[in-house]
Order: C-alpha cells, then sequence, then structure tokens
C-alpha cells in the first residue's frame, strides 16, 4: 500500500512493533482527552486564501535561532528511538540532515550526543531532563556543547511524570537490549522494572522535581547555548520565560502525556505568542499530522513546528527512510497550502490568512434586498 499522507504511519507501527512499545509511543496521559484535542482543534482553524497571486516560486526557508533551514518544519525530542527502530536517533538524525532541517535529541535516547554527531553534519538541539544530581546536568550540557548540538530545549513540564496508563498495565520499561546512552557511564543508564511504569520510578527517583525559575539562570551560566524553555501554555510562563533570558519558547503539552485536560497546544499558542511581543520567538509542538496544520500555527504566530509521534512511526514502519518521507509530505503539503493560500513566502503567512471557531464572527454587510 502506498503511503500518501504521515497519519497513515501509525496503523503500519501498531502492527509492527510490541504492545508495550506501541502502546508507550501512542498513548496519552489519564483520560487522554488532550491527546485528542491536540488533534481536533486544527479542526476548529479555517483558511481565508487569496487568490490571483503569483505563486510560482515559493520559498519555505527560515532561520531559527540563526540557523537557516529549508522549511519550519523541526523533529521533537522523543526518547528511547532504538525501540522503533535498530538505528534509532541515527537514522532521524541522517533524515532530518537530508531534508534541511533540525532535529532535537532527547535526554532519553538510546544514542549518546556523541554517537548522534558522528552520523555527519546537521543542526541539532538537545533537550534537557534536570536531574537532582546537578553534576550530571552541567557534564551532559558540556557533552552536547563538544559534540556541536546548538541550543539546549529545556523540558520543564516533567516535575513528576504524567499518568500514563497504559504504561501502568503494561509494566512499562526499557527492553534489556537497550540503555539511556546518555548516562550508561554514570550508573544511569537502566531502568529497573517496577510495580506500575518502570520509567515512571525512574523520573520519582531521579529528576528534580524543585526546578524552578532560578535554574533556567542557573543553566545560563553553565552554557553559552542559547535556551529553549519546552512546555509553555500560558501567557504569564511566557513573560517569565521572556524575563528570565530564554531565547525561545516552545509551546508544548508533552504530547499531552503529562497534564490531562490543558489545551490543545494550538490553542494556547496564540496567548503564549502576544505575550512573548516578538522579543523571542515562539515554536508550536504538538498535534502536526498535515502541512495545513504548518500553515495554521504559522498563522497564529508560530516561527516553526516540532513533529514527534510521526517521526517514531515512520521510523518503526520503515527506519531512516520512513522519517525522510513524512518530512517530504509535509514539506510538499505545506508548499501546497501556501499556494493556494496566496502566500509566497513565510512573512507573507498571516492572521487574516486564516478564521477560528473562537474568534468573533466578521461583521458582513446586510445583503441588499
Amino acid at each position: 500500500m502506498e503511503i500518501t499522507n504521515v497519519t497513515e504511519y501509525q496503523e503500519i507501527a501498531k502492527q509492527k512493533l510490541p504492545k508495550m512499545v506501541y502502546d508507550y509511543y501512542a498513548s496519552g496521559a489519564e483520560d487522554q482527552w488532550t491527546l485528542h484535542e491536540n488533534r481536533f482543534a486544527f479542526t476548529k482553524i479555517m483558511f481565508r486564501p487569496r487568490i490571483l497571486i503569483d505563486v510560482s516560486k515559493i520559498d519555505m526557508t527560515t532561520t531559527v535561532l540563526g540557523f537557516k533551514i529549508s522549511m519550519p518544519i523541526m523533529i521533537a525530542p522523543t526518547a528511547f528511538q532504538k525501540m522503533a527502530h535498530p538505528e534509532g536517533e541515527y537514522a532521524t538524525a541522517r533524515a532530518a540532515s537530508a531534508a534541511g532541517t533540525i532535529m532535537t535529541l532527547s535526554s532519553w535516547a538510546t544514542s549518546s550526543v556523541e554517537e548522534v554527531a558522528s552520523t555527519g553534519p546537521g543542526i541539532r538541539f538537545f533537550q534537557l531532563y534536570v536531574y537532582k544530581d546537578r553534576n550530571v546536568v552541567a557534564q551532559l550540557v558540556r557533552r552536547a556543547e563538544r559534540a556541536g548540538f546548538k541550543a539546549i530545549a529545556l523540558t520543564v513540564d516533567t516535575p513528576r511524570l504524567g499518568r500514563r496508563e497504559a504504561d501502568i498495565k503494561n509494566r512499562f520499561t526499557l527492553p534489556p537490549f537497550l540503555t539511556l546512552k546518555n548516562f550508561e557511564g554514570l550508573d544511569l543508564g537502566k531502568m529497573d522494572k517496577a510495580d506500575d511504569s518502570g520509567l515512571a520510578s525512574y523520573v520519582a527517583g531521579q529528576i528534580d522535581r524543585s526546578l524552578s525559575w532560578k535554574d533556567v539562570k542557573w543553566l545560563q551560566t553553565i552554557t553559552t547555548l542559547p535556551i529553549l524553555v519546552k512546555g509553555v501554555l500560558t501567557a504569564e510562563d511566557a513573560r517569565i520565560a521572556v524575563e528570565a533570558g530564554a531565547s525561545g519558547i516552545i509551546v508544548s503539552n508533552h504530547g499531552a502525556r503529562q497534564l490531562d485536560y490543558v489545551p490543545a497546544t494550538i490553542m494556547a499558542l496564540e496567548e503564549v505568542v502576544k505575550a512573548a511581543q516578538g522579543r523571542v520567538p515562539v515554536f508550536l509542538d504538538g498535534g502536526v499530522r498535515r502541512g495545513t496544520d504548518v500553515f495554521k500555527a504559522l498563522a497564529l504566530g508560530a516561527s516553526g513546528i516540532f513533529i514527534g509521534r510521526p517521526v517514531v512511526f515512520s521510523l518503526a514502519a520503515e527506519g531512516e527512510a520512513g522519517v525522510r518521507k513524512v518530512l517530504s509530505m509535509l514539506r510538499e503539503e505545506f508548499e501546497l497550502t501556501m499556494a493556494l493560500s496566496g502566500c509566497r513566502s513565510l512573512k507573507e503567512i498571516t492572521r487574516d490568512h486564516i478564521v477560528t471557531e473562537w474568534d468573533s464572527p466578521h461583521p458582513r454587510p446586510a445583503p441588499r434586498l
């Protein structure tokens, strides 16, 4: 069967992967309301396309933190990619590089920062969880710097792990042949079996619940890399992030895996963009499956988007070729959406190109009788 869109990879991944692994990637927290909403909220935004504009040339290029990329579609950090495919993060890194875009490597990758760097050139960010032992954190950040990573994406929504009931039922743990490669030499690379979710127990033991804004300041004292704050959903926190010296904000609800009943990220985006007042770029993470979704996010003020699950599902289905295909399908769909909306470059995408269900109705002149 020919794959014609990103979503089709999920069913293939479901058939190929062990249940524990598929459920880990696919599920959300508790009732999974936010998981559904992350996708469904995009249906509440419609286009207002402009016609008769010369769209024979379309430029999708952009810069993120000063780095030029081919399109505003980037790869979000997702853990344990070798559970999906033996090449794991190596394959994802090569696919991102081939597409001319950014990959974010998870702290909990099954390949180390050095291994990913060895795949060849590419612009890569490193996602950071802050461990109780700050020496571990400082060491990890230094290793990412040395390996040529260009930014730190600090995850701020996980003082504790969300309640992911599929992982509890499956007694989720990392398969015995895999380790958290970045922590291998620190005796933090293995995850023990637990009475519920092995990952939840690992987080409870290792991740610092006391993490606060002062730690964002501390991070700036140990690295010169720009810091993106990942997990912002409100205007209040957007303002504090800017004041705290963040170089960018990622609007994220952790793939709906942390607190259930938070809004879809596309619903929270505009509030955060307005609060940031153009002082730092704002990115969207969560629910993007179509080029139309990318356009909607940019129309609401995002500087770019990150995809997570489409990467692991396509990786499971077809390895590196799958991830390449996901990136090229989203690129082609996004280019088509731009053309059909009358936009030739990203700066031409404006709020006027969409109308949302939460906008006040556009006043229409009364029809002449």
